[in-house]
């Protein structure tokens, strides 16, 4: 199956670049995002670091926020970073964290490792006394791969157009980042479910601390992230710890309501403990096992196999795709950010939204066809007829599948039945439980923002006569500005007036809390009685309560 690491490392041939601000002392803007010289210095708490420039903007890449968590740190809360002395340098991108092999799109980055806890920076200038606002980005990939230094998200043009600082982070990804050993160890284990989620604190408290060198404020801290990078902004919104380290956050087709309940992190930390032959008073050896060892059974998992896969107890496995071992889905073998009553005390968005998120403005929303990206490897879901769709929604949704069709065959009466199919699976993934999300945000005092992209891609699937149009992760290039070495945002006339339309609203939701673009609508906040939402398009329109009529049907919980 066409995985997202497989497709934003593949389409990147060149395009035609247009105008950006330029940076003073800047080389011309590029389609690479190596750094290049001139050199550019900058001090940090820890040290001397040295940059360079990339795409019309300053970078810095690389920079360690803690220290290292291999050994006898690994399931630990990462220690500090052990200041250098000289000027350490920052000009390429550090390892990502432990996961597939091959599985790293950023260019010329290196191998995965165990020890990833780096982050990497780009600014219009530094030490020059401004207060820019910041922009913290979670990649995606679920909780089981992905990079900070993805190519599509590199933050250079985005810092240079709009006068912002981007910064980007890795961290622990997949069973080292979240398994979850509190029940079974008791005090000494009881924040590893979440140690992915804490190195996450520790670079926001690394911005805190440092951003202000780099020209950025400190106090002016927007989080953002799609898919896997949306789910982590949104456990954020619910961790105490990271209280007061952001001031405004999105959430990009990850508005997951629940996380991981400690009855099923803990069935799956005894899997993992008996396909690794430790036994659960015996944990101390885990700081041993080998970290190849640990990632197989994490893989297998991913396959539908291995020891994630078997009950603990013997008895016999519930079935179930490999899929949800990785998105962090709560399913007895999976794995995510953990409600362990400590570092999560809650769920973020249930049964309300958390009251940690009182005071922080949203922005919430998802792509129209999210799920054309999720069946890039299963060609027959775009020929389906009415027998098969019949056939695939009785697998799917059980009893509720006829309710479903029939909702959404009266707000889309010309569709196809895999049009049906893939607006059904779309809104199951991503756009009800952001209607939901944004429904129960609208209750606090900040505002919330409610979005759909719209912008149809070219981008074509394999095996097939159709593209993956408004598809998952089509938007990400769009957000940060980069169409200019086109990926799954595709090369069709309006991208470029998408991209510029949906980098203003963040970057302007970032600077003052409330996102708007040139020539654009205004985009109203979201309320529980007339429901805009902004269609971001090559044109944007505000609708009210689009698909409502479905929304009021997913709100009943059918189909979970």
């Amino acid at each position: 199956m066409w995985t997202r690491r497989h497709l934003l490392g593949s389409g990147l041939a060149a395009a035609g670049a247009f105008g950006l601000i330029p940076v003073a002392g800047a080389q011309a803007v590029s389609r690479s995002t190596v750094t290049t010289g001139p050199d550019v210095n900058v001090e940090i708490t820890d040290g001397r670091l040295r940059g360079g420039h990339s795409r019309c903007a300053l970078a810095f890449k690389g920079i360690p926020y803690a220290g290292p968590v291999t050994g006898a740190g690994r399931f630990c809360e990462a220690p500090p970073v052990v200041p250098w002395t000289g000027v350490r340098d920052a000009t390429h991108l550090g390892a990502p964290s432990l996961q597939k092999a091959h599985s790293t799109y950023g260019e010329q980055e290196p191998a995965y490792a165990e020890d990833c806890l780096v982050l990497n920076v780009w600014t219009p200038a530094v030490n020059d006394g401004k207060k820019r606002p910041v922009m913290f980005y979670c990649h995606g990939g679920g909780f089981a791969s992905g990079s900070g230094g993805s190519t599509a998200q590199d933050g250079a043009r985005l810092a240079a157009v709009y006068d912002v600082v981007v910064v980007a982070i890795n961290h622990r990804l997949g069973l080292l980042g979240y398994l979850y050993l509190g029940e079974l160890g008791g005090a000494d284990w009881a924040t590893s479910g979440n140690q992915g989620m804490l190195d996450i604190v520790a670079a926001l408290r690394w911005v805190k601390t440092n951003i202000a060198a780099f020209g950025g404020d400190p106090e002016n801290v927007m989080i953002f992230g799609e898919s896997g990078g949306g789910f982590k902004v949104g456990t954020l919104l619910a961790m105490p710890a990271a209280k007061g380290l952001f001031h405004k956050a999105s959430i990009e087709s990850g508005a997951a309501l629940r996380r991981m309940p400690k009855e099923m992190a803990t069935e799956t930390a005894r899997r993992v403990l008996k396909g690794l032959g430790i036994a659960p008073n015996a944990l101390h050896k885990l700081a041993d096992a080998p970290a190849e060892q640990i990632l197989a059974i994490q893989l297998a998992a991913e396959q539908g196999q291995g020891a994630m896969t078997l009950p603990s107890d013997g008895s016999s496995p519930v079935p179930r795709s490999g899929l949800l071992h990785t998105a962090g889905y709560p399913v007895p073998g999976g794995y995510g950010p953990v409600v362990d009553g400590m570092v999560l005390p809650h769920d973020p968005f249930d049964p309300v939204a958390s009251p940690l998120m009182a005071d922080v403005p949203l922005i919430v929303g998802h792509n129209r066809e999210e799920a054309t990206f999720f069946n890039m490897g299963r060609p027959d879901t775009f020929t389906l007829d009415e027998a098969g769709l019949k056939a695939r929604m009785a697998i799917e949704f059980a009893g509720d599948a006829d309710r479903l069709l029939t909702v959404y065959r009266a707000i889309y009466p010309k569709a196809t039945p895999s049009e049906l199919y893939i607006a059904i699976a779309s809104a199951r993934w991503f756009g009800a439980e952001s209607a939901t999300a944004a429904d129960r945000k609208s209750l606090q005092p900040a505002p919330v923002y409610r979005y759909r992209y719209d912008y149809e891609s070219n981008y074509p699937i394999p095996g097939t006569n159709t593209t993956l149009k408004a598809g998952h992760a089509t938007e990400i290039a769009a957000m940060f500005f980069n169409t200019d070495q086109p990926g799954l945002e595709g090369t069709g006339p309006g991208v470029v007036e998408a991209s510029k339309h949906m980098s203003a609203f963040w970057t302007s939701f970032a600077r003052d809390g409330k996102p708007s673009a040139p020539g654009q609508p205004d985009w109203p906040r979201y309320n529980t009685t007339d429901r805009p939402v902004m269609l971001i398009n090559s044109t944007c329109h505000v609708g009210n309560d689009p698909e409502g009529a479905a929304r009021k049907v997913w709100q009943e919980e059918v189909a979970d």
